[in-house]
């Protein structure tokens, strides 16, 4: 067994670690270099760079997991590595094949394997490929040269204590307009919510609930999580939308609920719906499931009968069905689990 870095697992909260190796490759002249590992944890990039000027850059996030044998494991990478392939097209941003893209965040784990977090901890290390422009581009087009990049850094458990249900509120501003770019996950569309993130925690608020900026009257998702309701006969619902992210951890939930005998309804979701559903949740790589006990849209609040104190008894289900798989002490379903060797 490898020795794991002396860290205090339980408390390193959230945030960036600069951590040993990580994958680097440059695009330039029409083709991507093989890439290699390194060391550095700074970017050298023009002044004039196409993510500096014109924001051109995607992104996708990702775990890795010690389980319950000690094994070190990644949760279905390749649909991460297909959702980036689709960003990228969508931003005019050369594809990096998503066999690749697997290749490199297994190598980049393999490398810092001292830094994923023993099991048990609720600690995991998190993993970030991103994409950008990095050549010069003054007028508004496409920049000539990219690079990719995975790096990795541990992260601590999202709940401590427990999940404990948030409050949400409606936002008064739109995430992303029909035949946008909210299906992709695009820098721009981050930036864009943190003005609306912050005005909620000042508020008071955990998160943002954004509707539908066409008619203000369909549930969407938040700023990075998807939705999943529970109706009071224990249908799982979960909204459907051309503006929403295809969130990979909903995704799996659907099929584990699907295959656990819970109908699915995948389909556009009333606002004025929300008072007859019995839990609610936002699905994501951060918390898998964080749920939620209250929505608030201006003088109206919406309580869901699941309560404030824990989460519902469905969601549960299917959250340690989920974390089950990740950590080892479930089956996985065919394909979902790739052992770093």
């Amino acid at each position: 067994m490898m020795e794991k870095q002396n860290i205090d697992w339980a408390n390193i909260g959230f945030g960036y670690m600069p951590i040993g190796e990580r994958f680097v490759a440059n695009y330039k002249d029409g083709k991507w270099d093989n890439g290699s590992m390194t060391a550095d944890t700074t970017i050298t990039i023009s002044e004039c760079a196409g993510v500096l000027q014109y924001a051109q850059t995607c992104f996708e996030g990702m775990k890795a997991y010690t389980t319950c044998d000690g094994r070190i494991v990644v949760f279905r990478p390749d649909l991460n590595g297909q959702r980036m392939e689709d960003s990228c097209k969508r931003l005019e941003m050369p594809v990096f094949p998503k066999e690749k893209f697997v290749e490199a965040v297994c190598n980049v784990v393999k490398a810092n394997a001292d830094y994923v977090p023993p099991y048990g901890t609720g600690a995991t290390l998190y993993i970030r490929p991103y994409m950008f422009g990095s050549g010069p581009v003054i007028g508004v087009k496409p920049s000539a040269e990219y690079q990719f990049r995975v790096f990795t850094t541990p992260v601590g458990p999202y709940f401590k204590g427990g999940a404990k249900p948030i409050t949400i509120k409606v936002s008064d501003f739109d995430r992303a307009a029909p035949h946008g770019t909210g299906h992709i996950k695009a820098g721009l569309n981050y930036a864009m919510s943190l003005y609306n993130i912050v005005d909620a925690h000042n508020k008071g608020f955990d998160e943002n609930m954004y509707l539908d900026a066409a008619t203000r009257t369909y549930v969407e998702e938040t700023g990075g999580a998807n939705f999943l309701f529970v109706t009071k006969d224990n249908k799982i619902v979960t909204p459907k939308s051309d503006s929403i992210l295809p969130s990979i951890t909903r995704r799996s939930l659907v099929a584990l609920a699907e295959n656990m005998g819970y109908t699915v309804e995948h389909r556009p979701v009333k606002f004025t719906e929300l008072k007859d559903f019995a839990e609610a949740g936002l699905c994501g790589t951060a918390a898998v499931i964080c749920p939620v006990g209250k929505v608030v849209s201006h003088e109206e609040t919406i309580e869901f009968p699941s309560g404030m104190s824990e989460m519902g008894p469905v969601l549960t289900k299917l959250y340690e069905e989920l974390r089950g798989i990740q950590m080892g002490t479930v089956e996985a379903p065919e394909g979902w689990i790739r052992v770093i060797k």
